[in-house]
């Protein structure tokens, strides 16, 4: 799973792979239709490598998974989280860069 690249996760399997890591989970909530997010997609996985081993990145897509969309109170899309031990700790919104992911992660 920390292999260098975003891992997908969906509602059923969410919360085990976050309790599962004590490492800083990055969230990226997006949809395929979704300008913004397609964008910043190749910028994510930059960032993923580049964090292999320091923080676990994945992607949730909020129209397959409105479970976790709502729970989070997700609102706009692109939107990353910072979970430490499981709990917020962070929020933007918007496309970011890899640098600005990276930075956010730590």
């Amino acid at each position: 799973m920390l292999d260098g690249h975003p891992v997908v996760l969906d509602d059923a399997r969410f919360d085990a792979v976050v309790a599962a890591t004590d490492l800083p989970v990055v969230v990226d909530f997006w949809a395929p239709w979704c300008g913004p997010c397609r964008a910043m997609a190749p910028q994510f996985d930059a960032a993923a490598a580049s964090l292999r081993g320091k923080a676990l990145l994945v992607k949730v897509n909020s129209d397959e998974n409105p479970t976790l969309a709502g729970r989070f109170g997700i609102r706009s899309i692109p939107t990353l989280l910072r979970l430490d031990n499981g709990q917020e700790s962070a929020r933007s919104s918007g496309a970011l860069p890899a640098a600005q992911i990276v930075q956010f992660a730590s």
